[in-house]
This record gives C-alpha cells, structure tokens and sequence, in this order.
C-alpha cells in the first residue's frame, strides 16, 4: 500500500490568523497518525507564515511514523534539518515568497548545489528527495545527485484529470518507470484529492508515497480528519 503522509501546513495557517495556540498542530499531527496516516509533512517557509521553526522542534518527539519536511535548501532551512533531523527531507526550488510550489528542480544546472545538499542530508541519515516534474531527462540527473528519492509534481495531472485522465497520468507513469530505473524512489504530491488520487495510484508504477495537504485539511472540514484520512488510505489500497 503506498504511504500518505499528511501535510498540517494549513492547520498552522488557521492557527495563525487569530494567533495563539488554537488548532493546536501538534495535536492535530498525533490526531493524524491515530487515524492512520502514515507520516506527516510540514514545509516551513522563511516568513514563517504557517509552519513555524518551534513547531518542528515540538512535532519532532512526538511524531512516530515518518517526518518529512519540505523545502528550499536555504542555510537555514538546512540548519533546522540537520539539528531536528528528520525521516526525510524533500529539496524543492520555491523562491521565499511562493505562495505553493508551482514547478521542480531543473537539476542539470543545479547538479553541483543538489549534489553537496544531499551529501550533507545523507551524512545525517536522512532519507533525501528531489521534487521533480516528469521530464525523464531531468530524473536521470535527479539520480545523480545521490537523492534516494524523487517527488513528481502532480498538478499538471490534478488540471487535465477531468478532460482526459489516460492522458493526464500518462507522462507520471512514464516518469515513475524512469525513476525506477536509475535506481530512485518515487512519491509525489500537490493537487491530489479523493476525484483524482485512486486513478493516480492505480497507473503510476512503483509509488512509495504521496504528501497531501490542502485538499485533505479541506475535506477534513466537512467529514472530519477521521473519516478523510480513511477515505484518503482507501484511495490507495
């Protein structure tokens, strides 16, 4: 079964607008793994406009599946991964003020920076992953930064799922068995919901783990986080 890891940035960010302490994150992250999710995300961003650095301090012991957190390889983003030191860490490309991630890495030009990145995650023992889109060129180059893994950027399925969806997951099926073959790991995320997420799974070979947030804190709205995480986990049966 592949994993679902659950992204609580939006958690943090209602927390946010009123300040103080409610919805209280980590409670929501222990909430998560009880229901079943089988690891939690967080993206901390520079202005710290939803996760916070304390928040990762104070997710870190309490947290006992899989901890992966995102984010641009900054000095200080990557402080914060080498002290909390994390399950994994996913390398994105997002300029400090991206409102999401909206592409990956273009790694051929970027190899020389991703490469000593991952040498320094990986002296730590922490699992590494490159997000990626699904150029398959690009993915050679993603292995030969010593990454373990590469994340496929699925919004440009989540847009076209509904016009032609053979079409839509084609390009990921061909990117997953790509990245099988250098010897990398696949996950993926952004945009995946309950339409669209049990097609993605059940076409895209060779997938370890998705990362979902928006969509999964939003369902959780109206069915409650039990029940989405459930409907989430049937998905990808």
């Amino acid at each position: 079964m592949v994993n679902l890891s659950v992204n609580i940035n939006k958690v943090a960010t209602l927390r946010n607008a009123r300040g103080g302490d409610v919805p209280n994150v980590q409670s929501v992250a222990v909430n998560c793994e009880r229901f079943g999710a089988n690891g939690i995300t967080v993206h901390p961003r520079p202005d710290e406009r939803h996760i916070k650095h304390e928040d990762v301090f104070a997710l870190r012991p309490l947290i006992r599946t899989e901890f992966n957190i995102e984010g641009y390889p900054s000095e200080d983003f990557m402080k914060l991964v080498l002290m909390v030191k994390p399950s994994q860490v996913t390398l994105v490309p997002d300029a400090p003020d991206a409102l999401t991630s909206s592409a990956g890495w273009d790694v051929e030009p970027n190899l020389e920076f991703l490469t000593s990145i991952v040498d320094r995650l990986k002296e730590k023992g922490i699992r590494t992953s490159i997000f990626v889109g699904t150029d398959e060129e690009n993915i050679k180059w993603a292995a030969k930064t010593g990454a373990d893994r590469v994340e496929l950027y699925t919004e440009p399925y989540a847009k076209n799922y509904h016009i032609d969806a053979e079409a839509a997951v084609a390009p990921f099926a061909a990117a997953a068995e790509a990245a099988h073959r250098v010897g990398l790991g696949v996950n993926a995320g952004h945009d995946l919901n309950l339409e669209n997420l049990k097609y993605f799974k059940d076409h895209v070979p060779y997938l370890m783990e998705v990362s979902i947030g928006h969509a999964l804190i939003s369902d959780a709205l109206y069915l409650g986080l039990e029940q989405t995480i459930k409907a989430y986990k049937e998905c990808l049966r």
